[in-house]
């Protein structure tokens, strides 16, 4: 989708929605918002959330750090599963609600984007600055040496030690990867870092594992900056992004939630929206342009 295609959305039914839309549109006037966004922006574009509208896990636990670097046979699974999910996850692009926030961002309505998601559509966007709070897939990361590099470059590896593993019909999963049979995911040859043949890893937080101290403070500074915070397509259930909704409380900054579904921090919002993320953000960028 371009970045045209937000000045004509499809609009939000209802009056209630349209009423609520009002109230963020009027929180987005005073500019210098920081948004926080999660996965519900994201399943516009193909990218299947963990929980939903009830808030219920769709899928097993992810794998965790402790998993993934405790053992060759867990990492063989993660890659061959990864490695399956990984062309149909590269395939999605922005949708209406990640082309209105940068619509929103230049206009200025929008200061700064935090986002937890590590499919990196804010960037595709247009909205390079975004922090990318757990990290991204489009990158890997040694264990060893720290070198990071493309996964497109351990994508093209990866084919070649494994040629005619990839199946059609995969079934893409919230963290990019797909479902396997085990006698699949035993077969499979893992690369090694291409410098000193150590671990690789993508550079995204695991469950399990920290977001790195100085990103945390970066955002901690972005949200003491602004005028308010608006959370988009987040249950907040996980503490990194909740605790920057309990920071702008803290400091009185009203914060307004637009999420299908409940989250942990309605009970701090100012503004609580449920509607689709990408109709409700592209008639709020629509009405604010309008002013």
């Amino acid at each position: 989708m371009e970045a045209s295609d937000a000045s004509a959305p499809e609009r939000p039914a209802g009056s209630a929605g349209l009423a609520g839309l009002a109230g963020l549109v009027g929180l987005l006037e005073r500019r210098g918002a920081v948004v926080l966004s999660g996965a519900g922006l994201s399943t516009e574009s193909g990218i299947p959330d963990y929980r939903g509208a009830t808030g219920l896990r769709r899928t097993g636990t992810p794998m965790t750090y402790q998993e993934f670097t405790g053992g060759e046979a867990a990492r063989r699974r993660y890659w061959a599963r990864s490695h399956t999910g990984w062309p149909l996850f590269a395939r999605a692009r922005p949708n209406a609600g990640h082309h209105a926030v940068e619509l929103l961002r230049r206009s200025g309505h929008i200061g700064a984007v935090i986002t937890q998601n590590v499919d990196g559509l804010h960037h595709a966007a247009g909205t390079r600055e975004a922090v990318e709070l757990h990290g991204g897939l489009d990158r890997v990361v040694c264990l060893d040496c720290r070198r990071t590099s493309s996964r497109a470059e351990l994508d093209g590896r990866l084919e070649e030690l494994n040629r005619g593993f990839r199946r059609p019909g995969a079934e893409l999963r919230p963290d990019g990867d797909a479902r396997l049979p085990q006698e699949l995911v035993d077969g499979f040859r893992v690369a090694p870092c291409a410098d000193c043949g150590g671990v690789l890893k993508p550079d995204v937080v695991f469950f399990g594992e920290n977001v790195p101290a100085a990103r945390v403070e970066r955002c901690y500074e972005l949200v003491d900056a602004a005028g308010s915070l608006v959370v988009l397509g987040s249950s907040l259930t996980v503490l990194s992004g909740l605790r920057f909704v309990r920071r702008a409380a803290r400091a009185r900054l009203p914060v307004a939630i637009v999420n299908q579904g409940a989250t942990r921090g309605d009970d701090l919002a100012a503004l609580r929206l449920d509607l689709p993320l990408g109709p409700a953000l592209a008639e709020t960028a629509r009405l604010l342009a309008a002013h």
